[in-house]
């Protein structure tokens, strides 16, 4: 059997790491995890089941029973054995998942869940945490970035909204990320750092395969 290997990309909101790591992960034949999208699912759950984004207790008991599976070369996510792939973008889920994900019980509850999939499979893994928390022994680390000006465009180009809404929302993203009490964004020691501004989307997967290949002997790219 050969050995799995995780790989844990972590940084900023709009610096690329759920489309790199997707690409990263079907070049490599490995399982992709959002890990964004199980904050967006516990959310979707809250909003739909009228739950208060204050109530932690709530919260953290639909984080503990939430079901939520990816599907293995596809981007679908399913919540309790339903697509959620579609519901979890909309603009009111991002907000209350931004609310959500700083709730220390639910982390909590969600980094298990994390680790379980990890657990089972080869796989890449992105969000804020990864490399620092949920798997601080990962096989490859790396933390995405990019200026604040490249990360609200590329946001903008995602959504309905105003370059100017859309940038107040990273603001005060980055804000909750960095400064929350459980698990705050920060860069893991022995984390490669990359900086995609300028850079095309071609040129930091090939980036990102070639530090993968240097830390192990596994980062073959698939040829299927």
């Amino acid at each position: 059997m050969s050995k799995r290997i995780t790989v844990a990309i972590d940084g900023p909101a709009g610096a690329g790491k759920s489309t790199l790591a997707r690409r990263i992960a079907a070049k490599l034949g490995y399982l992709y995890i959002d890990t964004g999208a199980m904050y967006r699912a516990v959310a979707l759950w809250a909003l739909r089941t009228n739950v208060a984004l204050s109530d932690m207790h709530r919260l953290e008991q639909l984080a503990k029973e939430a079901r939520i599976e990816f599907e293995a070369g596809t981007e679908r996510v399913f919540l309790n054995g339903d697509d959620v792939s579609e519901a979890i973008r909309a603009p009111e889920v991002s907000e209350a998942a931004s609310q959500v994900s700083v709730v220390p019980a639910v982390r909590r509850a969600l980094v298990r869940k994390q680790r379980e999939i990890g657990e089972r499979a080869s796989v890449v893994m992105e969000g804020r945490d990864i490399g620092t928390v949920v798997f601080p022994q990962a096989t490859v680390k790396i933390f995405l970035d990019a200026d604040a000006d490249t990360r609200t465009g590329r946001r903008a180009a995602e959504s309905s909204q105003p370059a100017d809404v859309v940038s107040r929302q990273i603001r005060e993203r980055d804000r909750r990320d960095r400064t929350r009490a459980e698990s705050p964004l920060v860069q893991a020691p022995d984390a490669v750092y990359v900086d995609t501004t300028g850079l095309s989307i071609d040129e930091v997967e090939a980036a990102l395969l070639k530090i993968v290949r240097e830390r192990t002997s596994n980062g073959k790219e698939r040829t299927e």
